[in-house]
């Protein structure tokens, strides 16, 4: 009985081991297959966001940073970012800046931007609803700000689809 065992768990392994290796070659496909501009992959998702680089040393003010896109339907997306500071500092701001391109473009293009900036407390945050042309991929990238430290986020493109003509 004990041989049988071993068996049936030797083979049960081997499936496994199988299963883990295909489903692995098909995830490797999928990302040799995805479309990217600069470092920001293009995507059909509801929303994307980036995070400031754990790795980059960003000095005794600055504690990290957000950027984000949210697809609201056609023709429109909500886009913004946010900045942490890890104390209270004399000055906190967001640049955002919303990038937009096309499928077989190269890099993105600049559509539209605004700062915001607090002063003598931790974080700022800013967000913007937008109207924009459709049939385009938009990305959001952020420059963070606590006092003199700066660092910067950007999210993967997200498709905004124009509007059909039965919603004009």
């Amino acid at each position: 009985m004990k041989k049988r065992n071993r068996k049936v768990y030797s083979l049960l392994l081997v499936m496994l081991m199988l299963t883990c290796l295909l489903w692995n070659s098909t995830l490797s496909v999928k990302a040799e297959n995805e479309k990217k501009i600069g470092e920001s992959y293009l995507t059909h998702q509801e929303e994307a966001e980036g995070t400031t680089p754990k790795k980059v040393t960003r000095g005794e003010d600055l504690l990290t940073g957000y950027s984000k896109i949210r697809r609201m339907g056609p023709e429109k997306l909500y886009a913004g970012g946010s900045t942490i500071a890890a104390h209270l500092v004399d000055s906190v701001g967001v640049s955002v800046m919303v990038e937009r391109a096309k499928e077989g473009d190269t890099e993105w293009e600049f559509y539209d931007g605004w700062q915001k900036f607090n002063e003598n407390t931790d974080n700022v945050s800013s967000w913007k609803q937008m109207d924009v042309e459709g049939d385009w991929y938009y990305r959001v990238r952020c420059v963070h700000s606590a006092n003199e430290d700066i660092s910067s986020s950007f999210t993967n493109g997200v498709f905004i689809e124009k509007k059909s003509i039965f919603e004009l």
